[in-house]
């Protein structure tokens, strides 16, 4: 790069004009989609859509970058847009993603975080309030949930575990309980951990696809005989493919008597601790040693921001150091300004900042508002498909996720599997919605994740209208 590139790169006048042309741009493509003008998505095959974007990197002429990426991209924010648990973002959040992206501050240490490391720790003071937790809580905010719940596990381990895995290893099976309906990342974090296959104890689910809470005693009897030490029990609130919710309040029951950690990923179902109408959903949760809930699919925030949130603070913080929980002092410094102690990554961006701004101008009754509408609309799509012959729900949704699917009585699953399918793959070939499949217990079900506070019951009845339309023309 010469120096004039360079000047240019870094030109204050040049990033003025093209700030305001990006965010006229923005602000015309929230208010198309938001209407509905346009269509959700644009489906195109991969290798088309790679073939476009190698040719425009060598294209001289090209210079609509911006306008580009917006027409080749799904539109989240279409009310006709149910298809992943990814939230219609509140726009202010894009100001201050790009206040995080300009300032940089890595947040590692707190000379490269000093508001930002004060301003996490506001927001997670909140929401261990929001939970239930006592004064003595803490955690952090960290990228997903993915890292989030392996953070967590990793917790404890530590705190549970006497022998000192984290520096010495481990010689002797360790195994976690959750159910089977729970999200494929809790099996990505035991075999990271080299719990293995037989460290991850599978516990049936119920009819609404919730945890058989009444096999917990056998199970756990049955890997304790097998020479597994059991250390901690997770509770999906909800589980992703369903959107049903465990038995929080039993679950955490019986990792007091057991003596186990008890955790709860409520990534994405955790949001209804703001719900005045849903918050029942989570009782228990105030007990849970853990607790994990995604800013960006309930709380209205862009990818990717997560919190963390312990009952013992003194457990987030230490779940990295170098001796063991079992040896911790309880006069230790209190290191929640120093980020790069507490969490797995050392850099992370200022995520805080979505979350106290949004907290900031509209308070937490924006989720309670958010979270309520969804999860009622859900119960309304719901009466809507159990009222028409023509659809089947899987179970009857407790979230905003809904799985249901076209029927036709002389057909087998088999063949109902296969056309359930199609209808999905023309659907998204279409473009009028976004919608997704997801398979239950051999079954193939179309799943809808209601996360956009401009679809309504009228936008649903249309989808079904569509998929009749859809499934005439396959048969």
């Amino acid at each position: 790069m010469n120096k004039t590139s360079l000047s240019f790169a870094y030109d204050p006048d040049s990033f003025r004009s093209q700030g305001i042309k990006l965010i006229d741009l923005i602000a015309a493509h929230l208010n198309n989609a938001m209407k509905g003008d346009q269509k959700p998505i644009h489906w195109t095959p991969l290798e088309e859509e790679l073939r476009f974007w190698e040719a425009y990197m060598e294209d001289a002429t090209a210079s609509d970058f911006f306008p580009e990426i917006l027409r080749r991209t799904t539109h989240i924010h279409h009310p006709k847009y149910v298809g992943h648990q990814v939230a219609a973002t509140a726009p202010i959040t894009t100001l201050t993603g790009m206040v995080s992206s300009l300032l940089n501050n890595g947040m590692a240490i707190y000379e490269m975080g000093m508001a930002p490391s004060a301003i996490e720790r506001v927001v997670i003071d909140r929401i261990c309030k929001q939970i239930g937790y006592a004064g003595d809580s803490g955690g952090f905010l960290t990228s997903g949930g993915s890292l989030a719940n392996l953070t967590a596990l990793l917790s404890a381990r530590k705190a549970i575990v006497k022998h000192d895995v984290w520096n010495e290893g481990h010689s002797q099976p360790l195994g976690i309980m959750v159910c089977e309906e729970s999200h494929y990342c809790v099996d990505r974090a035991a075999k990271i951990m080299g719990l293995g296959e037989k460290g991850i104890i599978k516990i049936p689910s119920t009819q609404d696809f919730s945890m058989n809470v009444s096999l917990l005693e056998a199970y756990f009897n049955k890997a304790t005989s097998e020479g597994i030490e059991v250390f901690a029990i997770i509770g999906s609130a909800p589980s992703t493919a369903t959107g049903a919710y465990d038995n929080l309040e039993a679950i955490g029951q019986f990792a007091r008597q057991k003596k186990i950690w008890f955790h709860v990923d409520g990534a994405h179902g955790g949001a209804a601790i703001y719900s005045k109408k849903y918050k029942a959903l989570l009782q228990g949760i105030e007990d849970a040693d853990s607790v994990v809930i995604d800013g960006h699919k309930m709380l209205l925030m862009p990818t990717i921001t997560t919190a963390l949130l312990f009952k013992n603070k003194a457990h987030a913080q230490n779940t990295f150091s170098q001796q063991a929980d079992y040896l911790l002092e309880e006069n230790q410094e209190d290191i929640w300004y120093q980020s790069g102690k507490m969490t797995f990554e050392c850099t992370k961006t200022m995520m805080c900042l979505h979350w106290y701004v949004l907290l900031k101008n509209y308070g937490e009754q924006l989720f309670d508002e958010y979270v309520t509408r969804q999860y009622d609309l859900a119960q309304s799509f719901a009466k809507l498909l159990v009222d028409d012959p023509c659809f089947e729900l899987a179970t009857h949704p407790q979230s905003n996720i809904l799985c249901f699917r076209w029927i036709v009585p002389e057909k087998s699953n088999k063949e109902l599997n296969r056309l359930n399918a199609a209808i999905r793959q023309q659907l998204l070939e279409d473009g009028e919605f976004y919608i997704v499949q997801t398979k239950l217990r051999g079954i193939t079900y179309l799943r809808t994740s209601l996360m956009n506070p401009f679809t309504t019951p009228d936008h649903l009845t249309q989808l079904m209208e569509k998929i009749k339309t859809v499934a005439k023309s396959i048969n």
